[in-house]
């Protein structure tokens, strides 16, 4: 049985986000219905369009039309999701969000608002632009001046859509236990904060850190550089062990007894340091060819790769290997090239299933259904829609723990079991171990792993990120797993994906970016950019969480009543960097005869459309964005308070633009073009988009203590939902802290794990100081 066998989607959404989710449900079997006006969803003439509706029903309904009104409340009313991408596109049918879920207790709402709240620019539509501006993204970008960077891959709009599915699903599957539907709501907002959990958690007493460094980021081993014969390779020596490594074949290691240095690798992304150590690691590459390091670095474990090119990426025989290369055959498109399901459910998996529908192409074939009948009795709250599911989290570094911490902004009782010594980048990687509950054991001693197995019969969820072969040979694969437990689940996560000729092989997001094209299509013509964010990393720890609810949705939907009372059968998942590397560049990569080229970058970049990119003004930058130029006049703006020379307007838009704004501050600036109709917003630092009063008041972010006696903030509530509400902070657990409570929720005697304690094999710990590292990205 696919996942969503059954399911209907009435999708009203329009852009990227909220077809995303669409895409996603469709993917795994739901019957989606994709609503729109007569005119079309305004995102039809985009390249992505034909990804991220694939698979889809097409009917047309104009919001003038009373009867067609009438239909779709029917058809809502018996569907089992609707998608909306705002209140306002319910509104423009008639509709009202809470007489729909008062009306349709079953109905699972999901809305994808661009922002929290009203949007700060004119229209308030989905745009990755103004959002990355408005939100302090593109000036936490490494360059070289130091300003903010426009991304040439629209990478928000794409993690919008996956955490909002991720949330969807979670509402389902609190459906199939309470019978109630509820509100989801995940905004643009929420989607920079899972993206940018890092970035955000931050002492807002510290000035923000310079981003004038280069575009290769922070860290001086764990980046991109040329080698000798002018050929780039990216490099994955993050963590100790591998920057000393490196340090080591790069004729460096006398750097670590330097005083700046105080003998600790870690002191490398020192804010005094970054500088001159990349410039030390930089000039040691060149003295030998790419393959030459690429073969050096391979020997000694360190993830690495050759930068490639993002036009190329779809064809990888690593991509193709893992199924993510997908051909559809579109009416209106001709042969489409795009990526493939980037999520693998073995015992139910997904699959491309068509084309994007043309417009209305389904008239007549839709009908609505009869609304089920809720259950008897009030619908239950709980906090957090995974409320109930424990969860084991062996990940390790950035994907696989926050892949946890995403579940555990979900409600689930998330347990991270870490070595005795503790998660390597448990102190770099601070936040992504949020929300979660610390067991420390030694899975090399045989008492360690009976321990773990008897823990797995608890749980609802495995996650691992270890390398393909190494579970088995510890005695804690699947199959060992689930043999007493036939519900378990277990969400793998690897670089490059379980099979093709790369996939045995270490790999991080750094190496992926490169490989994958995201860099050098940043750069353009000038030199690869390293994304600041770990953007592969973060999007992948939502590909696992998403992976995790659909498998707990597949097996509460099952037939069969399972040995221990629950329903259905567990099943091995798993998700890729690579994976998701094709995914964040949908847009980008989907090809077919006649599309327009995709846009790259080049230094520092700002735009290449005048109307759509940053300007310099007096303190700072403005974006704008004006989906259609042709309603942008020098009438129109000097009516706004912008006066330009008409000729000098219709010869040079851009240049006359950037001298009308240059003189001005970024708030007046962005006041008249939002005037002038055109949307746009001040750039802000970090700092600032912290102290926002509307984004504080959304729980954009969450003020802690800190260990010193002062105080940091971190991303506060990530998605909301109506009856099933997560609040307050989440604190990241120490090693080891739960290590007796976790152990004797898997029926351990006090007396067996003190002897788990003294022997070494359990380590009970205390609470973390909670306290921010070092930036190192």
């Amino acid at each position: 049985m696919d996942v969503l066998e059954g399911i209907q989607v009435v999708d009203l959404s329009h852009g990227t986000a909220g077809p995303v989710v669409g895409m996603f449900l469709a993917d795994f079997g739901a019957e989606v219905i994709k609503v729109e006006p007569p005119a079309g969803d305004p995102a039809r003439s985009l390249p992505g369009f034909a990804a991220w509706n694939r698979g889809k029903k097409g009917i047309v309904a104009d919001p003038a039309d009373p009867a067609r009104r009438r239909w779709l409340a029917e058809l809502i009313a018996g569907a089992d999701v609707c998608l909306v991408s705002d209140a306002g596109t319910l509104a423009g049918y008639g509709l009202d969000r809470w007489r729909l879920l008062r009306d349709s207790p079953r109905l699972v709402l999901v809305e994808t608002p661009a922002y929290a709240g009203e949007a700060p620019w004119h229209g308030g539509a989905e745009s990755h632009g103004l959002l990355a501006a408005a939100l302090g993204v593109a000036w936490r970008q490494s360059s070289h001046d130091g300003g903010p960077v426009e991304s040439v891959a629209r990478f928000l709009l794409q993690v919008h859509g996956v955490w909002a599915t991720v949330c969807a699903v979670a509402a389902l599957v609190e459906r199939e236990r309470s019978g109630f539907g509820q509100l989801v709501s995940v905004s643009g907002v929420n989607a920079v904060m899972e993206a940018n959990i890092g970035s955000f958690s931050v002492d807002p007493s510290l000035p923000d850190p310079p981003t004038g460094i280069g575009p290769g980021g922070r860290h001086p081993t764990y980046t991109r550089f040329v080698a000798r014969d002018g050929k780039w390779l990216a490099s994955g020596a993050l963590g100790a062990k591998f920057e000393t490594a490196l340090l080591g074949i790069l004729g460096l290691s006398w750097m670590l007894e330097e005083e700046r240095m105080g003998g600790r690798v870690q002191n490398l992304v020192r804010p005094d340091n970054i500088l001159w150590a990349g410039e030390l690691t930089s000039a040691a590459f060149l003295a030998r060819d790419r393959d030459e390091w690429l073969e050096l670095m391979t020997g000694l474990g360190i993830p690495c790769g050759p930068l490639g090119e993002r036009d190329q990426w779809l064809d990888h025989e690593q991509v193709r290997a893992i199924g993510m290369r997908a051909e559809v055959d579109d009416p209106e498109r001709g042969l489409v090239v795009m990526p493939g399901v980037p999520v693998n459910l073995t015992g139910a998996p997904g699959r491309v299933r068509g084309p994007a529908p043309a417009l209305g192409q389904d008239e007549g074939a839709v009908a609505p259904r009869a609304p089920k009948a809720p259950p008897d009795g009030l619908p239950p709250v709980s906090e957090g829609p995974l409320s109930g599911v424990r969860v084991l989290d062996m990940g390790t570094f950035v994907a696989g723990p926050y892949a946890g911490a995403l579940l555990a902004e979900l409600g689930a009782d998330v347990i991270k079991v870490e070595p005795p010594s503790g998660d390597p980048f448990r102190v770099s990687g601070f936040v992504f171990n949020r929300g979660m509950r610390s067991l420390s054991l030694n899975l090399q001693a045989p008492d360690g792993v009976d321990a773990f197995r008897r823990l797995a019969q608890t749980a609802d969820v495995v996650i691992d990120a270890l390398r393909p072969g190494v579970a088995a040979t510890l005695g804690i694969d699947y199959e060992t797993l689930a043999g007493g437990h036939a519900g378990l689940i277990e969400v793998s996560l690897s670089a490059y994906g379980e099979g093709g000729p790369l996939g045995s092989r270490p790999g991080v997001d750094m190496v992926i970016q490169g490989m994958s094209g995201m860099m050098s299509a940043q750069g353009g013509a000038s030199e690869p950019v390293a994304n600041t964010i770990a953007i592969i990393d973060v999007t992948t720890a939502a590909m696992l969480a998403l992976s995790a609810v659909l498998a707990l949705l597949h097996r509460q939907r099952g037939q069969d009543e399972g040995p221990d009372g629950g329903t259905g059968q567990g099943q091995r998942a798993w998700a890729s960097l690579v994976g998701t590397a094709a995914y964040l560049q949908t847009g980008e990569i989907v090809r077919y005869e006649g599309r327009p080229p995709a846009v790259t970058g080049g230094r520092d970049h700002l735009g290449t459309d005048p109307f759509d990119r940053y300007y310099q003004v007096s303190d700072g930058w403005v974006r704008l964005h004006a989906p259609d130029p042709a309603q942008v006049s020098a009438a129109s703006l000097a009516a706004a308070g912008l006066p330009v020379d008409t000729a000098a307007f219709q010869a040079d838009p851009g240049a006359a633009l950037a001298a009308a704004l240059a003189g001005l501050t970024a708030p007046a600036a962005a006041d008249r073009l939002n005037r002038a109709r055109v949307a746009a917003v001040p750039a802000r630092r970090v700092s600032a988009v912290v102290r926002d009063p509307q984004l504080i008041a959304a729980e954009f972010v969450h003020v802690r203590a800190g260990a010193n006696g002062g105080g940091y903030v971190t991303p506060g509530r990530m998605a909301g939902f109506s009856r099933t509400p997560r609040f307050g902070p989440l604190r990241s657990p120490g090693t080891g802290e739960h290590s007796r409570e976790a152990l004797r929720t898997a029926g351990l005697t006090d007396a067996e794990i003190e002897s788990l304690i003294d022997a070494g094999t359990v380590v009970s710990g205390e609470p973390m100081p909670q306290a921010l590292p070092n930036a190192y990205r």
